[in-house]
């Protein structure tokens, strides 16, 4: 029982993983907790991003590793003509999906939380109001309620949708079929690795960004070797700076292509089959937001550090948002955060969250990940401070363990404030880069130096040792000036 006279203490709005981090810290401590959900248990990541994502591209790059004759038989290894079958990998990412998810319920179930299936909303102060499955409509009361809806994908203007021809990446997750020449529009993350996996599995891929480079959304340092070999040396056609500005479903599939800044047609194209991979969008339409005068900013909740709402920057009282719903990084480890640290904050306990240090990650073959500032970013706060930056590379071609593998493609840029030697940010292209980027991401949370990091030992031979590097040639700058 509530130990309110309300419904429940906590309601929270879309079982994502914000909202499941949410709901689960909070029953752990002993609140009545709901959970509402439309669609399935888990949310984006679970059910349409990183889980099947990472499914498939586990199984292609496995494909693209015994394709690869070349680089085995530097080995001496000389490896049968590969075959996949489409169906098995698809499988693979389905049954993933499926048992992270039914975890994921069980563990709520478990905890005390009481799954509500349907379309959830504010229906006032401390109101919520459900939309069930069957139509049955009712409102619910809570002490505090968490908005964590997630997003959706984007579909500019001019792009027509049929699921199954021209799709996002919601239904590239359920690899359906194998379209034999792929256009894939924009060249973020998603971009890249639905471009890795369909390569991998012998598609012909164009690719098409509106900004003036491809990656745009890369360091540039990190961008030219990471093109090189992710773009380039695969068979890839990108195009940027042109406009996708009219896809029409069929077969094939029609592509007008527009010069970005005349808006003029350069192009047209025909191909099998579009994934439209031009980011997301906030999924806050439907919360009924006006009903307690909270204002979005294209679609993002405004929050305060403790995940408050705010209407005319003031927090409301009892209402949180977590997750992409407040557009801070639209990541799954994000949102867990975020819900954590919400319901922290119910509960008395005042926490915030350093967004600098959360790290992100691109799971093509090699890998980039990043963590804190860009070049720019840290360009303009050092004028800002009134302090020197540093910068240095580290390369995995003198690592021994990437040349053990012979994967030594690779590299680390670090920047640091050379007069305190404080970490502000790092990004890396290669061999593990994802789980590379962890040791920098927890530095900077603590605020090291890189004086204190050149001291730590790190294994050898690893490629933790790259890491070394860049912590020990930084140290050395500050030493020399």
């Amino acid at each position: 029982m509530s130990k309110t006279n309300f419904d429940f203490d906590l309601i929270v709005i879309g079982a994502g993983y914000g909202g499941f981090d949410a709901a689960k810290h909070a029953a752990e401590h002993g609140m009545k907790v709901g959970i509402i959900e439309s669609r399935e248990m888990g949310g984006t990541c679970v059910n349409r991003g990183c889980v099947p994502s990472k499914a498939l591209l586990a199984a292609s790059g496995k494909v693209r590793e015994l394709a690869d004759s070349d680089h085995l038989s530097k080995f001496g290894i000389h490896a049968a003509p590969v075959r996949f079958e489409r169906r098995k990998i698809a499988d693979h990412a389905n049954n993933l999906v499926s048992n992270v998810r039914n975890n994921l319920t069980k563990t709520l179930e478990r905890a005390g939380v009481t799954i509500l299936r349907g379309e959830g909303r504010l229906a006032g102060d401390q109101k919520v109001g459900l939309r069930e499955i069957n139509g049955v409509d009712r409102v619910l009361s809570a002490q505090d309620v968490i908005l964590a809806t997630g997003s959706d994908p984007f579909v500019p203007p001019g792009i027509e949708l049929d699921g199954r021809t021209v799709f996002t990446s919601d239904e590239a997750v359920n690899l359906e079929w194998l379209p034999r020449w792929i256009a894939i529009i924009g060249s973020g993350y998603i971009g890249l690795e639905f471009a890795d996996i369909y390569t991998a599995l012998g598609c012909e891929v164009t690719m098409i960004e509106a900004l003036d480079r491809v990656m745009p959304t890369f360091d540039p340092d990190i961008t030219k070797i990471a093109a090189r070999n992710l773009i380039t040396g695969r068979d890839i056609d990108a195009k940027s700076g042109v406009l996708a500005s009219k896809v029409s479903p069929g077969c094939p599939v029609k592509i007008e292509l527009s010069d970005v800044s005349t808006r003029k047609l350069v192009e047209e194209l025909e191909v099998d089959a579009v994934l439209v991979a031009t980011g997301r969008v906030p999924s806050s339409k439907n919360l009924n937001l006006t009903s307690l005068s909270v204002e979005t900013n294209k679609g993002f909740i405004p929050i305060d550090d403790s995940m408050r709402v705010l209407s005319n920057g003031r927090p409301l009282p009892h209402l949180w948002a977590v997750g992409d719903v407040t557009g801070k990084l639209m990541l799954a480890h994000t949102a867990a955060a975020q819900g954590t640290v919400a319901v922290e904050n119910i509960l008395g306990n005042i926490r915030t969250i350093d967004y600098r240090s959360i790290p992100a990650a691109t799971f093509t073959h090699p890998e980039i990940s990043s963590v804190g500032f860009s070049e720019d970013e840290a360009s303009d706060f050092s004028a800002q401070e009134g302090f020197q930056l540093g910068i240095v590379r580290s390369y995995f071609k003198a690592n021994s363990k990437a040349l053990a593998e012979l994967e030594s493609d690779g590299l680390m840029k670090l920047l640091f404030r050379k007069d305190t030697g404080e970490i502000l940010g790092a990004h890396i292209y290669g061999l593990h880069a994802a789980d590379l980027i962890q040791e920098v991401a927890n530095a900077l949370a603590r605020k090291q130096t890189v004086i204190e990091l050149s001291r730590e030992v790190h294994t050898h031979p690893t490629l933790s040792e790259v890491v070394e590097v860049a912590y020990k040639q930084a140290a050395n700058q500050l030493k020399s000036s």
